[in-house]
């Protein structure tokens, strides 16, 4: 063996100890631990429903969850790979009325049939990701509202989905004290899936990639990322979730209407919480979604339904990304200020 073949070999071996050490200095400061244990605290919480009636303790967790998972697969596109969609809520309406027509004509499970909705929703983002993707910045912003318009068009005037009216799906055979129990605990496997994928998808090839190709994609192109499918599979596994939530919000609320999902604030909430959080990160949109459902719910009940807890929640976002630009956990993290228990990455 020539010296120089034994020198670029005691290079790999040094990277390959000092990558392992790296490795072991990021478990020892991150805290897996938190979420597991607030995992099953959240599935011990139904218990509560032997000492009493916790039905709005259940709603507010299966609200949060569902939002937890929706923002969290927005992340995989918009916070690694860098293109902001405003119209995910497209995917969470056709997994929302993929589950719910066959519910209403079928009698099946919209639980059962999440899956499944998720992955017509990822097909349907596929296809639409290689037309929209096309385009960058600016202009793939906009491509997404008009997705939601279009959207909305559609099953506004589809007479075979009842149209604007939409359809009532039969309720569950359940009493009221357990009625929301189904629905609390696949929304929550839901979230705490759809964050373990995300984690998952970071720390992979691809996901490095998706973090060059937000870094500067001209300069991953001409590194040899094929960004063009990595965008797209960005795009359809991001709505891979967001269908699988559309399928059990849908039957959750017993009905599916056009309303319910292709409202911009939908989309909105998606961005917000990740940028309130920290997009890009694994803890950042959990605790987006969090903050921001408890915003909204506290201003409701103290100015009522009204556009003043609109501007309460907005007053309370502006002050905080004033203090966190890079959102919560992004800017502590930068900081070298973040908990532990915060440390998910």
């Amino acid at each position: 063996m020539s010296d120089a073949m034994q020198e670029t070999g005691a290079v790999l071996e040094a990277r390959k100890a000092y990558n392992e050490t790296l490795r072991i200095k990021a478990d020892q400061t991150r805290a897996t631990w938190f979420p597991i244990t607030i995992m099953i605290l959240l599935i011990a919480l139904p218990l509560l429903q032997f000492t009493g009636n916790y039905n709005y303790l259940l709603h507010m967790v299966l609200l949060t969850a569902s939002y937890v998972a929706l923002a969290s697969s927005w992340n995989i596109l918009g916070g690694f790979a860098g293109y902001i969609s405003l119209g995910h809520n497209v995917f969470f309406c056709i997994g929302g009325y993929f589950a719910g027509m066959l519910v209403a004509r079928y009698g099946w499970s919209g639980i059962a049939l999440a899956p499944l909705a998720g992955l017509v929703a990822a097909l349907f983002g596929y296809v639409i990701g290689l037309i929209t993707l096309r385009v960058r910045g600016p202009s793939f912003i906009i491509s997404s509202i008009a997705l939601v318009m279009i959207a909305r068009l559609l099953f506004d005037h589809w007479k075979f989905v009842g149209g604007a009216n939409g359809v009532t799906l039969p309720p569950t055979e359940l009493s009221v004290q357990w009625a929301k129990l189904p629905y609390y605990y696949a929304m929550l496997f839901i979230a705490a899936f759809t964050v373990w994928c995300s984690y998952k998808i970071k720390h992979s090839k691809f996901g490095l990639g998706l973090r060059a190709l937000s870094k500067d994609e001209i300069k991953a192109e001409a590194a040899g990322i094929d960004t063009r499918f990595y965008k797209v599979t960005a795009f359809a596994l991001s709505a891979f979730f967001v269908g699988m939530v559309g399928a059990v919000w849908g039957e959750y609320l017993t009905y599916i209407r056009p309303s319910i999902f292709l409202v911009i604030l939908i989309a909105a909430y998606m961005v917000l919480m990740c940028i309130l959080g920290g997009k890009g990160t694994i803890a950042g949109p959990v605790i987006g979604a969090i903050l921001l459902t408890a915003f909204n719910e506290f201003f409701v009940a103290t100015m009522g339904a009204s556009e003043l807890n609109i501007l309460g929640t907005g007053v309370i976002m502006a002050v905080c990304l004033m203090f966190f630009p890079h959102g919560i956990v992004g800017s502590l993290a930068r900081k070298g200020r973040l908990p532990r228990i915060l440390n998910w990455d």
